[in-house]
């Protein structure tokens, strides 16, 4: 009797505890329900708000996510003044980089893209920013544009005239000017931009602008974000450093840190945390990067509103091959008075992959200290291509660790079938020994290269140019990065269009024209080999240089 009062009491406590746990969380729900409302109600008044222009904040796709569906669909049909097209133009206005280069063919809504990414930060008194040209004339491309947006988007946005400024209602500034030389930037001194951008970046010669306009990108407010901004088309004066800053250190469209454009290296704050300190900066920032950047490519294709007109494009298609390939393919790695248009990433420019173990392998150096050394390693395929495999391109090597250098790297290589250097190596050096015999006597073999330049520039040609099989006689690995970044900028010699200019940075180039004049397209092999794998050494050709 006793035990069953006790499980009677038991399930009647239990029930209690059900029914009090199910009260609260009916409450709690009801809580949570009125604050959706309660959020809803008021994310729906921002909403309306700034769609009529009762208050200056611009709305963003987070904003619109969170009303109900009917409020988005009256919104987005009635008041969005401008919407980025998917793809490059959505990525530039959303990238968290402080520095963004937005680039490529004709067409791609660049500079719509930079009226409108400062936008975001307008309703903020205190949000200045800077957008220049390299030209008066060329201004006035960009406030036509901004006259079409700003006011929409933020009723009351004056255009000073005078000033060339626009004047929103929260305060900020929009400040429209121009440098017609580097030297014009420095006018700006002492004076700060929270947003800077460059319309044509390519236009300036050099990344002096640049540079100097990163000194005065800063803002005291916390809720603010400093940073900067730029678009270009490839063929500009400036293509040569822009490639080297924004296009040559990371795969395109990636985020990558700053590097520094003479070295490549990663620009970091001082090692030492007191040092660190001493400069104003977080003593635990000691030793870090700086800060990131990222080049965004665009084409025509990217943006519907020009594909749309074909007249645009059959424009583009009657354009001189040079102009054609940077204004509609966005190819930056040609340019005017290149010496070798017949380069294309797309078909000379591959992924790394294991190769055979019996294709013969070649190297081919160009020799320099104050200048950067530049070795190239090379295999030849069963149909006489070359695959450009390995480079090594630095500066200020003496012999004796250039040589280690590259006993080092070919540690787990096939024995070299052939190893060229120019020539002039041999050259005795006052007292000393060559360059050419202090690596010998380390066991780096060599052998003179054949130094008729305009050969050599012509094999250059026959090899980027398509073979039987229409397929070009040279690969390069994307690993073989000074390889691709200074070929194709490589400029013709203007009094002897039958050569390079030798004045450019031409390592790379003179280490590849001696290997292919060592190894001539669609000449007999000179090496005794089988296309059969084998572990033994290849037969000795030359009794005095080893190989």
């Amino acid at each position: 009797m006793v035990s069953t009062k006790n499980r009677a009491r038991r399930q009647a406590r239990n029930k209690i505890a059900d029914g009090a746990a199910r009260v609260e969380k009916a409450q709690k729900e009801l809580r949570n329900a009125k604050d959706r409302h309660k959020r809803s109600k008021k994310q729906i008044e921002f909403v309306d708000d700034a769609a009529h222009g009762k208050t200056p904040a611009a709305l963003t796709p987070a904003d619109l996510a969170e009303v109900p569906k009917a409020v988005r669909e009256e919104v987005e049909e009635n008041h969005i003044q401008f919407k980025p097209h998917d793809g490059p133009q959505m990525a530039f206005l959303s990238a968290p980089e402080r520095e963004v280069l937005y680039g490529g063919s004709a067409g791609g809504g660049k500079s719509w893209s930079m009226c409108l990414d400062p936008l975001r930060y307008c309703h903020h008194s205190d949000f200045r920013a800077l957008m220049l040209r390299r030209t008066l004339k060329e201004l006035q491309e960009l406030v036509i544009i901004s006259r079409s947006i700003y006011p929409k988007a933020f009723p009351g946005t004056v255009w000073k005239e005078s000033k060339h400024k626009w004047e929103f209602p929260s305060g900020a500034t929009i400040e429209l000017s121009y440098v017609d030389r580097d030297i014009d930037v420095e006018q700006y001194q002492g004076q700060a931009f929270a947003w800077i951008g460059v319309d044509e970046l390519g236009q300036m010669p050099t990344p002096y602008v640049w540079n100097y306009l990163r000194s005065r990108c800063r803002t005291t407010n916390p809720e603010i974000i400093s940073y900067m901004r730029a678009s270009a088309n490839p063929g500009g004066q400036g293509q040569w450093w822009l490639k080297k800053m924004f296009l040559d250190p990371a795969p395109w469209g990636e985020s990558f840190w700053a590097t520094d454009i003479e070295t490549g290296k990663t620009l970091r704050w001082p090692k030492d945390p007191e040092h660190c300190k001493s400069v104003g900066g977080n003593p635990d920032n000691a030793g870090k990067p700086l800060y990131r950047r990222r080049f965004i490519p665009a084409k025509l294709s990217d943006n519907p509103t020009l594909m749309s007109d074909p007249q645009y494009l059959e424009m583009l298609l009657s354009l001189p091959e040079v102009q054609r390939r940077q204004l509609l393919e966005g190819d930056w790695d040609v340019s005017e008075g290149a010496a070798f248009t017949e380069f294309s990433r797309e078909k000379h420019v591959v992924e790394p992959f294991q190769i055979p173990f019996n294709w013969p392998r070649i190297r081919a150096g160009d020799y320099g200290y104050a200048a950067p050394s530049c070795i190239l390693w090379g295999a030849v395929d069963n149909d006489g291509v070359i695959w450009i495999y390995r480079e090594l391109y630095r500066k200020g090597l003496t012999a004796e660790v250039l040589g280690d250098e590259i006993n080092s790297l070919e540690a787990n290589d096939p024995t070299m079938s052939d190893a060229v250097l120019d020539s002039s190596c041999w050259n005795d050096v006052g007292l000393g020994t060559s360059v050419a015999l202090t690596m010998m006597d380390r066991g780096t073999f060599w052998r003179p290269s054949d130094r008729d330049r305009d050969a050599g520039k012509q094999e250059v040609h026959r090899r980027l140019s398509d073979g039987p099989r229409g397929k070009p006689r040279v690969r390069f690995f994307n690993s073989c990065t000074d390889m691709i970044r200074t070929l194709p900028m490589l400029p013709v010699n203007k009094t002897n269009p039958e050569d390079v200019d030798t004045k450019a940075e031409d390592h790379a180039y003179d280490a590849l024209r001696y290997m292919f004049m060592a190894r001539p397209s669609g000449a007999t092999s000179p090496y005794n080999y089988t296309h059969q794998h084998v572990e033994e050494p290849l037969e000795v050709l030359d009794d005095v240089f080893g190989y």
